[in-house]
């Protein structure tokens, strides 16, 4: 049989091993429809029955999907039991050698997932929410001041550098609430101040949304509040709002409505070419532009020459699939007066945004890993063809011809033996080239929020989205509360 037909047949025999797996969002979609049904019982069921989600290198994603799942479920000790497990796992894990090789070799689907940044402070806010719905405003307050920690390392992380999600205006803003909930009007100025300056600083729109009334109108109120007036008027000239003068009555809720699904990760392929003028590469990019991307071949140990025998390559990174892209029309009626939500998180811009900002670093490093499996797949074929050249000697009674014929035979051989070890690991790096589409996928793509006056004793609230109702009822108390909910 000539060496081609048996690639091809080697090729048909490995292709249901390597193409057997589903992507991580097939493997998860039984939970995912299930919850966003309301079935919460069921995909319980179905999460703790996914084997994919039970390995070691998901374990973030699996506490992050059932503290979620178990907020839906309104048991809120619980859900924060493991959102507290995920946010220990955030803080104590990092990269390990034998996790990087393991990225290098194979891909990073195999790595232990340590989570989006955005997606650890979508953490905080579910942990404060629970804690609000439990009554323990303390326990809050803890988030509050881990959301600054979260801030801190994400600005040191980027330095503060413009057009990077440095910061997160959503959290800060959620700070500021829950520092008011516990009657530390200082610290919730403090916080309001910090997100209403992140969305100045930006154009008055920071990741897809506009800088909220709502926050303008609380970091006014509680400038006024602390006696701050020279703040309070040069907001109210910034904002070119004046506070509006309200009351209270048996304390407020500030009410979240969550909406839609987060965008889902998939992978886009890219074909790079070796521009042979000291580690650039060239590419198109999804536009269709033309780019040329800086590679320092250097930084990952790979030679001058080991590079220039690369001529093109298949590069796999992750991209996002929106597929809730617009908030809906909805409405809160309560004690007679109507509200309207405003957007106070877009989860679609966030993702999207975050991925296009390291877009370069993940080609670099999805380069990187392929020229890695192409080095070790030329070194497989060599030390194939070596070890079978030793394995026949001539017989020293064989004539020069003879030993000549037996020697071309054993070099056409050892040849086909590399080739063909050479070929079963092109294959193995082609199919296990793929970009890490892991993520929390049960956020939802939008947050709003109102602020609501209560009355005393209860109030009934009716949500009111895209011609769905839901009603609630909050027991008025003193001071704020905070609150989330949906209208499936």
């Amino acid at each position: 049989m000539k060496l081609t037909d048996k690639r091809a047949w080697m090729a048909l025999l490995l292709m249901p091993v390597f193409f057997s797996c589903a992507t991580y969002n097939q493997s998860m979609q039984a939970y995912y429809d299930n919850m966003r049904t309301g079935q919460y019982d069921k995909a319980l069921e179905k999460l703790e029955s996914n084997n994919l989600i039970k390995k070691d290198r998901n374990k973030l994603l699996y506490m992050l999907e059932a503290g979620r799942i178990y907020r839906l479920k309104n048991d809120f000790v619980t859900s924060n039991i493991y959102f507290n497990q995920a946010d220990q796992f955030i803080e104590s894990t990092s990269k390990s050698a034998s996790d990087l090789l393991v990225g290098n070799l194979v891909n990073p689907m195999h790595q232990v997932y340590r989570g989006e940044d955005f997606e650890q402070f979508m953490l905080h806010y579910y942990k404060a929410l629970n804690y609000s719905a439990l009554g323990q405003p303390d326990e809050a307050v803890v988030e509050a001041r881990r959301i600054s920690l979260s801030t801190t390392a994400q600005s040191d992380k980027f330095a503060n550098k413009e057009n990077r999600y440095s910061k997160d205006a959503f959290s800060l803003n959620l700070q500021g609430m829950i520092y008011e909930m516990a009657g530390d009007m200082n610290n919730a100025f403090i916080a309001y101040r910090n997100a209403a300056d992140l969305y100045l600083a930006a154009g008055n729109s920071y990741y897809g949304v506009s800088l909220p009334a709502q926050l303008q109108q609380d970091l006014l109120r509680s400038a006024a509040a602390m006696g701050f007036t020279e703040e309070q008027a040069r907001y109210e000239k910034l904002f070119k709002v004046s506070l509006q003068k309200t009351t209270a009555g048996a304390g407020e809720l500030i009410l979240f409505m969550e909406e839609g699904q987060a965008p889902v990760k998939e992978e886009r392929s890219y074909m790079l070419s070796n521009a042979g003028t000291g580690g650039f590469f060239n590419f198109t990019d999804e536009y269709g532009y033309h780019s040329s991307l800086p590679f320092n071949h250097h930084d990952y140990h790979i030679s001058d020459t080991k590079l220039s025998s690369i001529r093109t390559i298949r590069v796999a990174v992750p991209t996002y699939r929106v597929n809730y892209p617009n908030p809906a029309s909805k409405s809160i009626s309560v004690n007679g007066n109507v509200y309207t939500p405003q957007v106070a998180q877009n989860l679609n811009s966030v993702a999207v945004s975050i991925l296009k900002e390291r877009f370069l670093t993940e080609l670099a490093n999805a380069l990187a890993r392929q020229l890695t499996k192409k080095l070790v797949e030329k070194g497989t074929q060599a030390a194939a063809e070596s070890i079978a050249k030793k394995k026949d000697s001539d017989d020293d009674k064989d004539s020069d011809a003879e030993k000549e014929k037996k020697r071309k035979k054993r070099e056409e051989n050892a040849k086909a033996v590399g080739e063909a070890a050479g070929f079963v690991m092109n294959m193995i790096n082609t199919v296990t080239e793929k970009a890490d589409t892991r993520n929390w996928q049960s956020l939802p793509a939008f947050i709003s929020y109102v602020r609501i006056p209560l009355a005393a004793g209860e109030n009934t609230i009716t949500l009111q989205q895209n011609g769905v109702s839901k009603t609630i009822t909050v027991t008025a108390g003193k001071g704020l509360q905070l609150l989330g909910a949906s209208v499936n």
